[in-house]
């Protein structure tokens, strides 16, 4: 149970974001990244009507109360922010739960919300943490407005989540090595990489079974709906094992879509991921400590994926230190040789794609969401910083100098 305090105290955080009704807005600047095509430079605008971009261009609008800064980029969009994360929010009574959902447990009144929206995040993937072999279904949301579900939803059950490696078996004890009868439930659960894959592998083989057979097996129909290609399936897999078994386990079930999440050692393996149709997800560049799963994550990993014509995304973890969070991984991602354009795509269109919600975020166009980050400099340059964001057009970082 959640005492009274922790609750006030989740909602005095949450109020502290100041968030603006107002969603009409004209922004200036010298250049419009869209991320939909060339950049609009030389001057240009952006007319935002409730909420909705109305118009993009280059020449003179608006008048004194327009937004102006030098550089305009489409929202970010983090697939693998980890803001549940606490064991409120995932159930462990069975390793496989693949009808739970975070549209159940997601706790719109954390601070990290205000956190990520500030530092430019607008759109979000919040899937179930990885203690489960296969933990259910994740939802896409804005990070910012008002917090119920139906405010900020931007695709609910978005993707079914699943994990590889040691980190579902990492407190689990096999049987055989119990002592006397079994002290509590994780006694039953995979205690190695090879049983969690097994776990995987059967909870897909009694779903084909059941549909075949017509027999009830719960969950099916999320297990359909990722054989089917309807929903996309997503992840974890650090280092290089987990990746290649994530590669196989894909084209032994033929899964149209799925993500690769916290991808550390992809750079190893970038022949088979392209082969695979897989996409990634990139951990935050985090200096001077190994990855997960003592993995050996490179500068220049984003690159040989990107020359390898394989489909990547960026992530920040919702990490607290402002140096790792998403605005920060392009600049590392470009210090390892990455292109401008296809940084920017990766914390934009790339992750919009991989979840099916380009038609609504990941660029700056006429009839999309007014998700917006505006920009001291060049974005991603070391000099320029975040000094405006906008969600579905509500102003939550005034780019405005305070009196």
């Amino acid at each position: 149970m959640i005492s009274v305090g922790w609750t006030l105290l989740a909602l005095t955080t949450s109020a502290a974001l100041p968030q603006e009704e107002e969603t009409t807005w004209v922004i200036r600047a010298q250049t419009v990244y869209t991320a939909a095509g060339d950049p609009i430079e030389d001057g240009a605008f952006i007319e935002v009507e409730d909420g909705i971009i109305e118009g993009v261009g280059s020449g003179s609008r608006g008048g004194d109360g327009a937004l102006e800064c030098f550089a305009v980029t489409p929202g970010l969009i983090d697939l693998s922010v980890r803001i549940a994360s606490s064991r409120w929010s995932v159930e462990e009574s069975d390793e496989v739960q693949l009808a739970a959902r975070m549209a159940d447990a997601v706790d719109l009144f954390s601070y990290r919300w205000g956190r990520e929206a500030r530092s430019g995040v607008t759109s979000a993937l919040v899937s179930p943490p990885d203690n489960n072999v296969l933990g259910g279904l994740g939802i896409a949301l804005k990070t910012a407005g008002e917090p119920t579900l139906e405010a900020r939803l931007l695709r609910d059950d978005a993707v079914l989540r699943g994990s590889f490696g040691d980190y579902p078996a990492r407190h689990s004890t096999p049987n055989r090595l119990a002592v006397g009868p079994p002290r509590d439930f994780r006694t039953r659960r995979p205690a190695t990489r090879m049983a969690t894959e097994w776990v995987m592998r059967d909870a897909f083989y009694k779903g084909i079974a059941a549909k075949r057979s017509g027999t009830a097996y719960d969950g099916a129909e999320v297990l359909e709906s990722v054989l089917s290609g309807e929903r996309p399936m997503i992840v974890q897999a650090w280092a290089t094992q987990d990746i290649r078994t994530a590669a196989f386990f894909k084209a032994e079930f033929s899964i149209p879509r799925m993500i690769i999440d916290g991808a550390a050692e992809a750079w190893r393996e970038p022949e088979l991921l392209r082969s695979s149709g897989a996409s990634v997800v990139l951990p935050p560049m985090v200096f001077g400590q190994r990855a997960r799963d003592n993995a050996f994550y490179t500068l220049s990993c984003a690159k040989t994926l990107h020359d390898a014509g394989i489909p990547f995304a960026l992530s920040g973890h919702g990490a607290e230190r402002s140096d790792e969070r998403l605005a920060y991984q392009p600049a590392h991602a470009m210090r390892g040789g990455l292109p401008f354009e296809a940084a920017l795509e990766a914390v934009t269109m790339a992750p919009a794609r991989m979840i099916g919600v380009e038609d609504r975020v990941g660029s700056i166009e006429a009839g999309k969401d007014a998700d917006l980050v505006l920009w001291s400099g060049r974005p991603f340059e070391p000099s320029s910083r975040v000094v405006g964001v906008l969600v579905s057009g509500r102003l939550v970082l005034d780019p405005r100098p305070t009196e």
